[in-house]
């Protein structure tokens, strides 16, 4: 059973940071590609940083140089580091893994919110 668990959302100024924090359990991190997606009401969607099993990355453009996504395979953590937001930042913020490409992800965890004012 392959659970995704996020954490680190919150309220936050324009201007700051917050660490997201994508636990996973019955998953290797290691073993996929992982992802963070955001959505936020009223708007579709958006892939915003995305990890694969040889360590690539690709961000959208909206957040390049202000978002790192990066994982601990020790822990079995994946992780989305945001600095400088922005109010258009603020979304649900959603991890998600598949263990054979980078699309139509299999595994998705329930989100954490993030608001920035």
């Amino acid at each position: 059973h392959v659970q995704l668990v996020e954490s680190g959302g919150g309220s936050v100024q324009a201007g700051g940071s917050l660490r997201l924090t994508c636990t996973a359990s019955g998953f290797a991190v290691s073993s996929g590609c992982m992802v963070w997606f955001r959505q936020a009401p009223g708007k579709e969607r958006e892939g915003v940083a995305h990890i694969d099993t040889d360590d690539s990355t690709r961000y959208a453009e909206s957040v390049k140089g202000r978002f790192t996504i990066f994982k601990d395979n020790a822990k079995n953590t994946l992780y989305l580091q945001m600095n400088s937001l922005k109010p258009e930042d603020s979304a649900r913020y959603y991890c998600a893994a598949d263990p054979t490409r980078c699309a139509d992800f299999r595994y998705w965890g329930r989100g954490t919110q993030v608001t920035v004012s």
